[in-house]
């Protein structure tokens, strides 16, 4: 809990010297973090249920996986604390527009 605390004092000092267009720049750099994260997840945690599912897969090998996806969990759970410390900060959640990556993913899954 101390490490997380600790973060948030980083995030709230440096948020108190940013001004309006700095803050919003950031937040959307976050928010597309953010989804990247959570995309990213989704693919270990599909990996770990196929894994799991295979009855060839060892024991071991299915902790490191679930070891993966909780750890990443945590990074994801402090990403968020961040992104929402920086968004109550800016006052609204910015309008984020689609870079290529996005564009690239959203053809790619035929959204």
């Amino acid at each position: 809990m101390g490490r997380i605390d600790a973060r948030s004092q980083e995030v709230e000092l440096l948020l108190s010297v940013m001004d309006r267009a700095s803050l919003e720049a950031t937040a959307v750099e976050k928010i597309r973090a953010h989804r990247r994260q959570i995309e990213s997840d989704q693919q270990v945690y599909d990996e770990w249920v196929r894994a799991s599912e295979d009855t060839t897969v060892s024991a071991m090998v299915l902790q490191t996986m679930q070891d993966e996806y909780l750890a990443r969990q945590e990074k994801a759970d402090q990403l968020q604390e961040e992104l929402s410390e920086l968004i109550d900060t800016l006052g609204y959640v910015p309008d984020v527009p689609e870079d290529e990556t996005d564009q690239a993913v959203s053809t790619s899954l035929g959204l």
